[in-house]
């Protein structure tokens, strides 16, 4: 017996303990994943140079606008299908589907709510959870109020227009034809609920980049103003018809790269800048890294987020028009992979491991990159647009960290820069049935938005910090927001 284990064990147990060898093959291992992986993404180039061609010789859908969107052109078209088939049309599908996208619109912030609770500390996790509860309540209330109205004044000057409370969007008994130019594809509420789930987006961008250092009081004033003025008012330069869609080559930007997400970006950089960073952050040896508590939750909101994004995208089709549909779920898919491949590869090569947050943040950097493009760009061209934002964004992360812009979950990278890459490339990436695009009249669409939305930010905060102040104290900083601000922790072990 003793010689039978001497055979058969030893050798196991000399295995165990020999950390030399252990060692030797994680290398080994690494470098094999690393040249499988950048073999893929060659692979992935490659792959783009055969796209077009293949592109342009499929058929495309007839056009939203080849059909008959007129009251009567409806209803010869129910009349020949019988009453039986009356679900079946094409107004009753598309209202369907617009208010099924509305609803994952609306999942989207319980995604943004556990990536933000699982990239900060457990002790600020029942704030986190808290501003997100409010940023969706106020926000459809504000939109209700005001909101819609600025977003879509109708006849206005082209920069500017506060509108009133929405009225009765069923007034013609929900039937609404031609609605919004759209023609037979929603009614007036079924555009309410869905661009109303968009509106909060901006705000929620905006607490996960200024998480565990900010008064509680401050940020609900602050966001309540930001949805209900200022993503309306610039909005409404885009899609409300104002001055960006007004240019001789109008504007190109088809579910918010720039109106949404760059918007959400960029009034974070101003509210991080006037808040400061972390304590204990950056110090005298450099980047000190503040752990979040729980990468399952974060994983977690991050794929909620990417299902949501079909209902973001795809909704934005505005019709259930098949064509459109199912190119912008194909784009909107492939280029959330790639950016995460892509950021997998670049952070193996540059932080010599395969980050976990990275990863995430290179999926979300992936469908905000394919966001303002997702109707006019080929599958290809989306694989290539997803990958670039995936490098983009790990670079984007360590250059906001050197430059000491505390941005514990990288929301100011993933929308606020890459919103920019998305926003610029589908210039260079539309398909040839698309038709062309300006990249001066995209230029300026960004620096508009941009610009805009920083200098809103920035005046809030710095009204804020001279009338109140907008930062906890250092103690309860150091105790968390949890119970400082809400009285009670979001663990009780």
């Amino acid at each position: 017996m003793n010689l039978i284990h001497h055979i058969v064990a030893h050798p196991l147990l000399t295995w165990r303990r020999s950390t030399r060898t252990q060692k030797k093959m994680r290398k080994l291992t690494q470098k094999m994943t690393k040249a499988w992986l950048l073999t893929l993404v060659v692979g992935l180039f490659a792959g783009f140079g055969v796209s077009n061609a293949q592109e342009v010789t499929e058929e495309t859908p007839p056009a939203i606008e080849e059909v008959d969107e007129t009251k009567a052109g409806y209803e010869e078209l129910v009349a020949g299908q019988g009453d039986t088939a009356y679900a079946f049309d094409f107004f009753t599908t598309s209202m369907l589907w617009t208010v099924i996208a509305a609803a994952m619109v609306f999942i989207m912030h319980l995604g943004f709510a556990t990536l933000e609770a699982g990239l900060t500390q457990k002790k600020n996790t029942v704030n986190i959870l808290f501003k997100n509860v409010w940023i969706i309540s106020i926000g459809l209330l504000t939109y209700a109020l005001t909101g819609f109205n600025t977003h879509y004044p109708g006849d206005f000057n082209g920069y500017f227009s506060i509108g009133s409370l929405i009225g009765d969007l069923n007034a013609d008994g929900g039937d609404t034809f031609g609605y919004g130019g759209v023609g037979l594809a929603m009614t007036g509420y079924g555009d309410f609920i869905f661009q109303a789930m968009f509106a909060a987006t901006a705000a929620t961008i905006v607490s996960g980049a200024v998480a565990e250092r900010i008064k509680i009081g401050f940020f609900m004033i602050y966001s309540t103003i930001l949805v209900a003025f200022g993503y309306t008012i610039a909005g409404s330069w885009h899609w409300g018809g104002g001055f960006l869609s007004a240019m001789e080559t109008p504007f190109k930007d088809f579910a918010g790269s720039t109106v949404v997400h760059g918007f959400g970006g960029a009034a974070a950089l101003a509210a991080v800048i006037v808040l400061g960073p972390r304590a204990g952050k950056y110090t005298a040896n450099g980047v000190k890294p503040i752990l979040g508590h729980s990468m399952p939750l974060a994983a977690i909101g991050v794929f909620l987020l990417f299902f949501g994004w079909f209902g973001f995208n795809g909704g934005s089709v505005l019709s259930a028009a098949p064509g459109p549909l199912g190119l912008v779920f194909t784009t909107t898919a492939l280029a959330a992979a790639a950016g995460g491949v892509a950021s997998i590869v670049t952070s193996m090569i540059v932080l010599k491991k395969p980050d976990l947050s990275m990863a995430l943040n290179g999926l979300l950097a992936g469908l905000v990159s394919i966001t303002a493009g997702a109707d006019v760009v080929g599958p290809w061209g989306a694989v290539i647009m997803g990958a670039i934002g995936g490098v983009i964004v790990v670079f984007s992360i360590l250059f906001f960290d050197n430059i000491k812009i505390d941005d514990p979950v990288g929301a100011i990278s993933v929308h606020g820069v890459c919103g920019i890459w998305g926003t610029v490339a589908l210039v260079f990436f539309t398909t040839e049935e698309a038709g062309t695009f300006s990249l001066m009249s995209q230029l300026i669409g960004v620096a508009a938005v941009y610009i805009f939305a920083f200098v809103f930010s920035l005046i809030l905060c710095i009204v804020g910090k001279v009338m109140f102040g907008i930062r906890v104290t250092d103690e309860e900083e150091a105790e968390g927001l949890d119970v400082a601000e809400h009285g009670a922790p979001a663990y009780t072990d």
